[in-house]
């Protein structure tokens, strides 16, 4: 397996090892000692699954307080994911990542607590996978606007409108939002 920090150096780009041939492909997804040996702690509490079309824009999502960390990854199809510093007090605080998540590359991104995160389906369809360090408490459900201008996320969308919930589509911009968590360091 083969971890790369991110230009966020808590968010981790993970890249298990796949074994692929004629039958097909098997890889470990979660192994607790070696994800841990890695700076992936869990314990994870809950696994959610999403099935989406192409266009869908799901985020900026975060939980405070109880926040959550998240390894999240594509079962199939293709993503845009992005994770956002949101810790008042950061260095980076306001920075993104975004990277491309397929069910091919079996690619995974660890997003702890103090990230925001979204996504943003590029295939036809798409299934994705979160594992998640807290349970979702929807109390304590926080969005972030996936187009705030102070973020300037650069999603793929190629002029088109994505497909939002309403929930994203009202979210607060970051300068506005009242609930953003506290930076540790």
């Amino acid at each position: 397996m083969k971890v790369t920090p991110t230009a966020l150096p808590e968010v981790l780009l993970v890249e298990p090892r796949v074994f692929s041939d004629a039958r097909g492909v098997f890889l470990e997804t979660w192994k607790a000692p070696a994800y841990e040996a890695l700076g992936i702690p869990g314990p994870f509490v809950q696994d959610n699954l999403s099935h989406s079309v192409k266009g869908t824009l799901r985020g900026l999502h975060f939980q405070e307080p109880s926040a959550q960390g998240k390894l999240v990854q594509t079962v199939s199809g293709t993503v845009w994911d992005v994770a956002v510093d949101i810790r008042r007090g950061s260095p980076r605080f306001g920075h993104w990542v975004g990277y491309e998540l397929d069910a091919e590359s079996a690619r995974q991104l660890w997003i702890p607590p103090g990230f925001a995160h979204g996504f943003l389906v590029l295939s036809e369809r798409a299934t994705f996978l979160y594992k998640c360090t807290h349970v979702y408490a929807p109390q304590h459900e926080r969005s972030l606007r996936w187009d705030d201008p102070r973020l300037a996320i650069d999603w793929p969308i190629g002029g088109q409108a994505p497909l939002l919930a309403q929930k994203d589509a009202d979210a607060p911009s970051l300068a506005t939002s009242e609930f953003l968590p506290s930076y540790p360091g």
